[in-house]
């Protein structure tokens, strides 16, 4: 960096620490003379800097607001500051957008040193703020992993802990980070099984890049409402229970579309899908969407198996039954 470059730089930054400076002060800090003064805020100025002067004995310079954003220079301090508020912000359910506190969040850290990064770390660690609402914890990091890996269009590696506690590692492929009700979700490519797929970011231990670019894939923002709205949905229920369905993973993906949202590969032939209710009527009627002759098997939890199967065996006999009478 260039002589000029740098005392610009510095007298950037002394005018973002006071509302006015005196010429002459400036000079004396800087160790120049006040022509070259001058000449720096006309740099400054080149760059998009509104820089005010006034004339005279009591003259000098000050940092006006302008029509666009320049670049700021931060201290070690205001940077560690700002990363810390927006870690925080971003664990929280925002009101207009808190899409851009992570890409906020994602500019700063992306520049922070690394002596800085473990300080923002330590320091973010022992901030407990208000949460809005009962929610699982968030973790800051994380939530600052992803939003870089979906700007940057980073392919990374999740460690992830399903509802069933079975961690798993899934190379993914971040689009979009969304919350939904008291969760955030990451909507991402699914390297490996070859579709979307939505995590709670609260069950991501870690993040991993890979430093492999990826091509965005084409996705309207309709789907990615209604997929997070999915995930979502899929809150503890009264009634739980796995359905393994003699259906390859493919195939289910293709009858059931974006139903198909939290199933997994049980083998080459079989795969597993989740279903729930608040009670056995409820969890019954996702059965019922299991295509026509697919054998499956389910581990319906008790008491509500032996309430189902009554009920079952009691339509089965109506059915064998003779018909009623016929209706006048």
């Amino acid at each position: 960096m260039s002589d000029t470059t740098t005392r610009a730089l510095a007298l950037l930054n002394l005018l973002q620490t006071h509302r006015h400076w005196p010429g002459t002060e400036l000079a004396m800090r800087l160790g120049v003379t006040e022509r070259t003064v001058r000449r720096d805020v006309d740099r400054l100025r080149d760059l998009g800097y509104r820089v005010e002067s006034t004339p005279g004995v009591a003259g000098g310079y000050r940092l006006e607001a302008g029509s666009a954003v320049p670049p700021l220079l931060l201290t070690d301090d205001e940077a560690v500051t700002m990363a810390i508020g927006l870690r925080v912000a971003a664990t929280q359910q925002l009101v207009g957008g808190p899409e851009v506190t992570l890409t906020a969040l994602a500019k700063l850290e992306q520049v922070l040193p690394s002596a800085l990064r473990s300080r923002v770390n330590a320091l973010a660690a022992s901030v407990h703020p208000a949460r809005m609402g009962e929610g699982p914890t968030v973790s800051p990091v994380v939530l600052g992993e992803l939003a870089l890996a979906s700007r940057d269009r980073e392919r990374v590696r999740l460690r992830y802990t399903d509802r069933h506690s079975t961690e798993s590692v899934r190379r993914v492929e971040p689009h979009a980070l969304s919350s939904a009700g008291r969760n955030w979700y990451l909507l991402c490519w699914d390297v490996d099984r070859e579709d979307w797929r939505t995590f709670r970011v609260d069950r991501i231990e870690s993040v991993e890049h890979t430093r492999l670019l990826f091509e965005p894939r084409t996705i309207s923002e309709e789907e990615v409402a209604e997929r997070v709205l999915l995930a979502s949905s899929w809150s503890p229920q009264n009634v739980e229970a796995d359905v393994v369905m003699e259906l390859a993973l493919r195939e289910m993906d293709q009858h059931f579309g974006v139903w198909a949202q939290g199933a997994s590969a049980e083998d080459e032939t079989h795969a597993r899908w989740p279903i729930g209710g608040s009670d056995w009527r409820e969890a019954l009627y996702g059965m019922l969407w299991i295509p026509a002759g697919v054998e499956y098997t389910t581990d319906f939890p008790e008491p509500h198996r032996a309430e189902l199967r009554e009920v079952l065996e009691r339509a089965l006999r109506a059915l064998d039954a003779p018909l009623p009478a016929a209706r006048r």
